[in-house]
């Protein structure tokens, strides 16, 4: 063997030895929410956990929410969640269209996935079972935010009617566009 590479493997062995002694030393932010009924609380918790390094738990942070919220339900928790996701895009955890759709995917009668200005025939027609099937989706999560954690009934089923009158336009649109 070549004492050039028997040291070369030898200051690898030790760099990658450092290395792993160092990441040893290093610790983990804690991420974890801790466990109350109150919705306020856990908001503060989640704010202060993501402005010191968990970030990448946002998304499960938001369903968390939505859970101890529903034990914690009011009208009040739509404004809540509304500063939740603003204080999300000031610190740059999310764009103003993210914060947008997340809450309005729960706390407003518009469908977020039907949003945007396509061709019915060309682009909604085609994929009509699966914007029916994601509007469904979200119909559920819109029970969760508007019916089950801010006790808002009309709202919601102001949404399913919504839901439905979009299921009925979309059957005789895509019809009419079968037919053309």
């Amino acid at each position: 063997m070549n004492p050039s590479n028997i040291r070369t493997g030898l200051m690898l062995a030790l760099a990658l030895g450092a290395l792993a002694l160092a990441g040893c030393a290093t610790t983990t932010a804690d991420c974890s929410l801790p466990r109350t009924a109150s919705l306020d609380q856990a908001m503060d918790a989640a704010e202060a956990k993501l402005a010191d390094g968990c970030e990448a738990e946002f998304d499960r942070y938001y369903a968390e929410l939505l859970t101890i919220a529903e034990g914690d339900p009011g009208p009040d928790n739509k404004r809540k969640f509304s500063d939740f996701l603003l204080t999300a895009t000031d610190q740059g955890l999310l764009s103003k269209r993210q914060a947008e759709r997340a809450y309005n995917r729960y706390f407003n009668v518009k469908y977020v996935s039907l949003m945007g200005d396509y061709n019915n025939c060309a682009y909604t027609c085609p994929r009509k079972r699966q914007v029916l099937t994601a509007m469904e989706a979200e119909l559920l999560d819109k029970e969760l935010g508007l019916l089950r954690v801010s006790q808002d009934a009309p709202g919601y089923y102001r949404a399913d009617r919504l839901y439905q009158e979009t299921e009925l336009v979309l059957e005789a649109t895509c019809t009419a566009c079968a037919a053309r």
